[in-house]
C-alpha cells in the first residue's frame, strides 16, 4: 500500500497538467526536473511502449508497469542515481538540507525541521544522515 501511495504521488507530480494522463512532454520535463537527461524522442519511446490504450499518453497503471520495468540490475542501478541526486553534496549521504532541495527540485516545500523529521524515521543509525542502506530501506517502505 505505502509503494501504491508512492507511486500514486510520483504520477501527480508528472501529471502537471492534472488530466489524469503523462504525456511525453511532462515525462521529459520532469525527468529533467531531477536532474537527468531525456529527449523528447526517449520519452515518446518511453510513453509508447508502455501505453496499454494507445493514445499516446501514460495512464497511472502505464505509468506503474514503466517505472517497476526492468531487470533487478537495472533498478538497483536506479536506486543509486537516485540516492546520488538526493546526496547532492558529495559526501556520501543525505543531509536535510539537500533532502530540502531535491524536495525543492520536485515542488515540495519543506522546513528543514521536517526534513530532519523525515530522515530521521529511517536514520538506523542515529547520525541525522541517510546513507545509502537507510535510504534504500526507505525507499522499499
Amino acid at each position: 500500500m505505502a509503494e501504491y501511495k508512492q507511486h500514486q504521488r510520483l504520477f501527480d507530480r508528472f501529471d502537471e497538467n492534472r488530466d489524469g494522463k503523462i504525456s511525453a512532454e511532462e515525462l521529459q520535463q520532469c525527468v529533467h526536473l531531477i536532474g537527468k537527461d531525456m529527449s523528447y524522442e526517449e520519452a515518446k519511446a518511453a510513453v509508447e511502449f508502455n501505453d496499454s490504450d494507445n493514445d499516446g499518453l501514460l495512464d497511472f497503471e502505464d505509468f506503474v508497469r514503466l517505472i517497476e520495468g526492468g531487470s533487478v540490475e537495472e533498478k538497483a542501478h536506479e536506486l543509486k542515481e537516485a540516492f546520488r541526486m538526493y546526496e547532492m553534496e558529495g559526501c556520501g549521504c543525505i543531509t536535510p538540507e539537500s533532502l530540502n532541495r531535491m524536495l525543492a527540485r520536485l515542488g515540495e516545500t519543506r522546513t528543514i525541521d521536517e526534513c530532519k523529521g523525515m530522515i530521521c524515521r529511517y536514520d538506523i543509525d542515529g547520525d541525522g544522515l541517510l546513507n545509502f542502506n537507510e535510504f534504500e530501506i526507505m525507499m522499499r517502505c
